[in-house]
């Protein structure tokens, strides 16, 4: 088994591509051990000391490290991911496929009234900004509108990144701005 690795925006987080599907639907993320215990591999993952945090996405992992160099790390966390895929573990503990984009819809909120506004913002999101996150080991999920104002979470290696309030800033919401024009701006949650 061949994992390609791949720098990402965020010095702290590493993109691990085991060249086979990680998560078919949606993403996942795990931000501290406990959270982990869902997953065999994450939790093989927070073994590896310095890991804190776990991110799956279709075809990728992306692992956030507090301290340490990748040299040091990296083989630790190839060996963890080569150990789960030859093992032929589940990826989730109950054999599920759960993600945690259902938890995030719940969580939504707008004005009925900007449902059609709300559309559109999900639309572009779904369309054009997820693809090119997804490519840096990350994830960005629309959690609401109101007044204006966007409220985006962002996961993976989007998360914590010092690039991430351009990426929102600039990329983010001049593409926004520039198709639904009651956008007036972007923030994290």
């Amino acid at each position: 088994m061949f994992i390609q690795t791949e720098a990402t925006p965020n010095p702290a987080t590493l993109k691990f591509i085991p060249g086979r599907v990680v998560l078919p639907t949606g993403t996942m993320e795990f931000g501290s051990r406990d959270a982990a215990a869902r997953s065999p591999l994450a939790e093989r993952l927070f073994a590896v000391d310095g890991v804190t945090g776990v991110f799956y996405g279709a075809d990728f992992i992306t692992v956030t490290k507090s301290d340490g160099e990748w040299q040091h790390l990296k083989p630790a966390i190839l060996g963890a991911i080569m150990e789960h895929y030859m093992s032929g573990a589940p990826l989730l503990a109950d054999g599920s496929a759960a993600n945690d984009e259902s938890a995030d819809e719940d969580d939504e909120f707008y004005d009925e009234a900007d449902t059609e506004t709300v559309g559109m913002i999900k639309d572009l999101i779904e369309t054009r900004v997820r693809p090119a996150v997804a490519n840096d080991g990350g994830d960005i999920t629309f959690r609401g509108f109101k007044e204006g104002i966007v409220y985006l979470n962002m996961k993976g290696a989007c998360s914590g990144c010092p690039s991430s309030t351009a990426t929102l800033q600039h990329g983010i919401q001049n593409l926004l701005k520039h198709f639904v024009p009651e956008v007036v701006e972007v923030r994290p949650m």
